[in-house]
């Protein structure tokens, strides 16, 4: 029989990516096959939207309301019902001083438990560099997506190094949608949208390809961020909308203000010329937008950050320092008058590798050593 699996993690319908990510990883390795489920986190701020579940993703046999106290001690419970737990860690979404109600959950899990971290600070508070080390002490495997956070977790942080994988962000498959080819070039940016997406560089860039013929347009896609619009509204947002006015781009920028599901994204990224990442932050180490990007084969020009550095360095895309409109106009600019630009991502990317089937095997492969190390070792008969 096949193993089953307990994920942990947000879920759809909340729209965020760790539960875009969560599903698609779910999904593809458990193959629709019955017997897993899905313990889905959800806090009282979380936006539904009404994002559908791949039919073929496990169901969800439990909720961890995260504002409710002690949530963990059920949760656990309902995942002690599988074979292996599959938990994606991120601080901000379990309860506690940094997230550390997840220690308790994983000391009182029975079964072998793989903790997924999407981020690895580089400086961490000392409450922070706590919980992530108890996490990996407790957890029998943790996945890193990147060399980057790997390196940095074993150099940083007093972990047994045995423990860490690396397994990459899978990518879809986007070659069903058809290619969408507009009349103009055209940019591309998705994504919650939030301060530090650094957007307002972006805006800087796009005014400084006026000058082409025909100029570009510039996609903005995705909602903002569930959070930011709790705290502060949409403050971001129009803030962009009156920048974009005052450098006298918005004929050429595109707002879809909304959170898309896989079809219409891969419409999206089809009908993509460059995916500009702008972001601010130098913390990254995984972004399931650039694995996207460089999965469907459409060139990048993004920021400094780990994941990037990592994955375009040699090729496919241009990296540009942060905060820097001029550098990234001229990537822009250089890849839209490459008229091979694309065709020379072909054999650069990964390929395969880093389509979901892939990375779900490599899962697949990781939890069935963990099985077979806690299988019972049979007694020698005397003869």
């Amino acid at each position: 029989m096949p193993a089953t699996y307990g994920f942990l993690s947000t879920y759809p319908p909340t729209q965020c990516g760790l539960a875009t990510f969560n599903a698609a990883l779910a999904s593809h390795l458990t193959g629709g096959a019955p017997g897993s489920g899905v313990v889905r986190l959800l806090s009282a701020d979380a936006a539904g939207g009404g994002l559908e579940v791949d039919r073929t993703a496990p169901r969800v046999v439990h909720t961890w309301h995260t504002d409710v106290a002690g949530g963990w001690a059920a949760a656990a419970n309902a995942l002690n019902r599988f074979d292996v737990a599959v938990v994606q860690h991120e601080y901000g979404i379990y309860p506690g001083v940094d997230g550390d109600e997840v220690l308790p959950l994983l000391r009182a899990l029975k079964v072998p438990t793989i903790v997924v971290l999407h981020t690895v600070l580089s400086t961490p508070s000392p409450s922070q560099r706590s919980v992530l080390e108890r996490i990996v002490g407790t957890a029998d495997a943790v996945v890193t997506m990147t060399d980057t956070a790997r390196h940095r977790l074993i150099a940083g942080y007093r972990v047994d190094s045995r423990k860490v994988t690396v397994i990459p962000h899978g990518a879809g498959s986007h070659s069903s949608a058809p290619r969408e080819t507009l009349e103009v070039p055209h940019l591309l940016t998705w994504g919650l949208l939030g301060p530090g997406k650094g957007i307002e560089w972006a805006l800087r860039a796009l005014a400084l390809l006026r000058d082409m013929d025909p100029a570009p347009v510039y996609t903005v896609a995705g909602r903002t961020h569930p959070k930011v619009l709790e705290h502060h509204g949409d403050v971001y947002r129009q803030s962009l909308k009156a920048l974009a006015a005052e450098l006298g781009v918005t004929e050429h920028l595109r707002w879809e203000d909304v959170y898309l599901d896989q079809a219409a994204l891969s419409r999206l990224i089809r009908s993509a010329d460059v995916v500009v990442l702008p972001y601010d932050s130098t913390e990254q180490v995984t972004s399931g937008v650039l694995i996207e990007a460089v999965g469907a084969g459409v060139p990048v020009v993004a920021t400094e950050f780990p994941h990037a550095v990592e994955l375009l360095a040699d090729g496919p895309g241009l990296l540009v320092p942060h905060q820097d409109p001029e550098a990234m106009a001229a990537g822009i600019r250089r890849l839209l008058q490459a008229p091979d630009a694309t065709s020379r991502l072909t054999g650069l990317t990964g390929g395969p590798t880093l389509r979901w089937p892939a990375v779900a095997a490599r899962y697949q492969s990781l939890a069935a050593g963990l099985l077979a190390d806690r299988a019972p070792v049979a007694a020698s008969v005397p003869a």
